[in-house]
Formats: structure tokens, sequence, C-alpha cells
């Protein structure tokens, strides 16, 4: 079926998507814990093996896909001036991290350990929902699936420069908001978990995408040094202005690696550079790092088809993911 033009606004993106009735990230009474919840996920789909585990970082292979598993805990927790974690009903958790600027960033988890609902709540009350998605999608949480299943094959109605903007071609640093701040390029069916985003190409696909060709990493390496954290400053401005407008805003950092190596080790090592853009935005640019997820895909996209070593392929990339994982209304 003709799919029409792209959604004109993040509104109309989501006018597929029923409104639901989301109560405060607080509202239920949990039993707080003594002590942090292990960083495992208690309960796994069905079908997902551990492979192994790199550099704290754990490799899982279920529904014919391999995905790497990290931490995101240090990435929040710096800096914080408390943290306390709660029990739920349905087992689930409740963490809390307490700021210096009062801010609170309150995150619910299920028991397969995916990220249901995370808010920022601000010294006068108000809150910001971060992500949100039903939970009546987790009821069996032995049957994970592919939500990009659910969905038609993607047609693509504009030009590619639309769709991918490439840093290499940025002549002018406020080409990184003008792209950013563009809607998705179909309708959102349904809001997602962060992390069904990350694990889904079909549902990630449906933001537009930023690579940052003009990032260097050395082969084999996730440092970035301080003259290649310059180059960050034309997408970092165009995040801080996005985020004075929208403060819910999320934004995922892809994680790429050439096919230099093992699948595994280039699961980890592009998850560590994902991980290393995210510490660079927000410690050198002050983006607030519940605005920032991460994810790992090793050598899965190759952007030059080729196994040999290539500077462009050891990349990150940026989409602005907010009208998948949380309901628009909630940004302003």
């Amino acid at each position: 079926a003709e799919a029409g033009p792209p959604p004109a606004d993040d509104k109309s993106a989501q006018q597929e998507i029923k409104p639901e009735k989301i109560v405060p990230v607080t509202n239920e009474k949990g039993t707080r814990r003594e002590k942090a919840p292990d960083t495992q996920a208690p309960e796994r789909p069905k079908g997902a093996d551990v492979l192994t585990e790199i550099g704290g970082r754990v490799i899982i292979q279920f529904n014919n896909q391999t995905i790497v598993e990290s931490n995101e805990a240090p990435r929040m927790n710096r800096g914080a001036k408390d943290v306390y974690y709660e029990d739920l009903p349905g087992s689930r958790t409740r963490e809390t991290i307490v700021r210096d600027n009062g801010n609170q960033i309150v995150t619910i988890r299920n028991r397969n350990g995916d990220v249901i609902q995370r808010s920022r709540i601000t010294p006068d009350g108000r809150e910001y929902v971060l992500s949100y998605v039903d939970e009546r999608y987790y009821q069996d949480v032995q049957d994970w699936r592919d939500p990009g299943d659910d969905l038609p094959p993607m047609r693509l109605t504009i030009p590619r420069k639309q769709y991918i903007l490439e840093s290499d071609l940025v002549e002018d640093p406020g080409d990184y908001y003008t792209f950013l701040e563009q809607p998705p390029v179909e309708k959102v069916q349904r809001l997602y978990s962060v992390d069904e985003v990350k694990r889904s190409a079909r549902v990630r696909d449906i933001a537009r995408r930023v690579d940052l060709d003009t990032l260097n990493f050395e082969s084999g390496s996730a440092a970035i040094s301080d003259s290649e954290v310059k180059k960050l400053q034309g997408v970092a401005d165009a995040m801080e202005r996005l985020l004075k407008k929208k403060p819910a805003e999320t934004f995922l950092i892809e994680g790429h690696t050439d096919a230099v190596g093992s699948d595994n080790a280039n699961l980890a090592l592009s998850d560590q550079r994902a991980e290393a853009v995210a510490e660079a935005l927000t410690n050198a640019f002050g983006i607030a790092p519940e605005n920032l997820t991460t994810q790992g895909y090793g050598e899965r996209y190759l952007k030059v088809n080729t196994t040999g070593p290539e500077r462009q392929n050891r990349r990150v990339a940026i989409r602005r993911i907010t009208p998948l994982v949380a309901p628009i209304a909630s940004a302003n």
C-alpha cells in the first residue's frame, strides 16, 4: 500500500497511537532494597543463551541474532548525590537517582531487566516522561519477539540525504539541529521500549540517522582524543537546543566496527565506542546522561563492504528516538 509522505511532525507521527493514561513513575508503593539488584537480568527470553562476557559486557544470542548488553549504571550514576532501589509488584524494580541539582531520575524495569518507564522529576515536582511502554507487551517474558515483524517493509519516499546525514558533508553546524528535529519517516504504530528499539532494526530505522563519519577511532580502540571530542560540538549543540525545547528527548548512540576481529569482540568494542561518545557528550558538553542511550552493533552494518580494516566502518551514529519511546505530549 502507498505509505504517503513522511509525517509532518512528531505529533502526527504518533496519531495511530491511542492515548494512554500514564501514572506518575512514583505512584506505586515500593519496598526499599538494602542493595542494588544484580546487573544481570533476573529472567531472559526463552531460548536466550549467554555466549560470553567481554569487558563487563554480556554477549547473548536469541531470535537468530547476537546482541550485546551492558550496564548503564556507572554512566548514569556518576556524581549522583544518592541512588536507591525499590521492589515493586510483578518482580519489577524502581531505581531513583538523586542529582546535586535536585533532579531525580526514576526508572522502572520489568522482570526481564527492560526499562519500561523512565522519568525526570524536577525540584518543583514536574515529571518529564523520557520513555514509556505499555506493560501488556511484556506479559510473557518467555516469548520476546521482534516488534518490527508486525510492520510492512519500509518504503522511503524521500532522498537519502534527508534520511541519513553524513557529518563529513555538513557545511553549517546548524544542519545537525535542522536534521535531528525532523519527525520519523513513517507513522509510529505504538510506543516501544528503548530495548525494543535497540534490538529491532526495522523499528530503529523509522528514525532518521546522523552518521558521525568525521569521528575517528583507531583499529581495536574505543578511545576518543580531545581533538576528536571537539568534532562532537555541532551535534552536541543541536541536542542542547532540542532539549531546551523538549527536556524529555532521547537519543540513541549506535556503535559500529569494521570486520577485523571476531564477531563477539566487535560487538563489545562497538558498544564501548557508543558509550565513549555518550560519556564525551555528557562530560564535555553537559548533555544529561538520561537523555542518551547506547548500543553496539559490531560489524553487522558495514558502511563499506570489506572484510579488511576500514576507517568508515569504525564509526558512531545518532538517532533521535523520542517519538518511538515516549508520548510526545510528555516531552513538552
